[in-house]
């Protein structure tokens, strides 16, 4: 330190001074400016990009409120569609069963009208054996009883007495 007070020059310090002064001016008349510029240019990116990135912050949020809505509006949709779906099967299910309960009462009813036809021809035949057999039957008892005339006659008799007219 001793050293520097006995090497100090007063006119060295004056010139020194004074080139600093010119320095210190020529900074503030030409770099100063450009520098402040840059600065303020960089900051006014700086803000232009966070705003940039705020803003795709919001269109992303937008959209993923959007993305939200349209998975919601589609899965109501598809759940609208598959209770449509199920209630065209319940309907389908319910007319085939429906279809199929009256074709089996049609056939059952043809059934029975079947039956009740054939069982009226059957007792037809049957009522026709009975009086063909009935008829031979009766006509050899007859041949064999009124082979008499006294026999014939009370036979006639007693028919016509078991006939009534009305």
């Amino acid at each position: 330190m001793d050293q520097l007070l006995n090497d100090f020059s007063p006119g060295l310090f004056i010139i020194q001074t004074v080139l600093m002064l010119v320095v210190i001016f020529l900074m503030i008349k030409f770099a100063w400016k450009p520098i402040l510029s840059a600065l303020e240019e960089r900051e006014s990116g700086i803000q232009d990009a966070l705003n940039a990135a705020q803003k795709a912050k919001e269109q992303v949020e937008a959209m993923n409120s959007d993305n939200d809505r349209l998975l919601k509006e589609a899965r109501a949709e598809r759940e609208e569609m598959l209770k449509e779906a199920r209630a065209i099967k319940d309907k389908i299910i319910a007319d085939a069963e429906e279809m199929a309960q009256a074709e089996s009462q049609k056939i059952i009813d043809k059934a029975k009208s079947t039956i009740e036809s054939e069982k009226k021809a059957a007792l037809e035949d049957i009522k026709t054996e009975v009086a063909k057999l009935s008829i031979a039957v009766a006509e050899k008892l007859l041949q064999d009883e009124l082979a008499k005339d006294q026999k014939q006659t009370a036979h006639i008799d007693a028919i016509i007495d078991g006939v009534k007219l009305s």
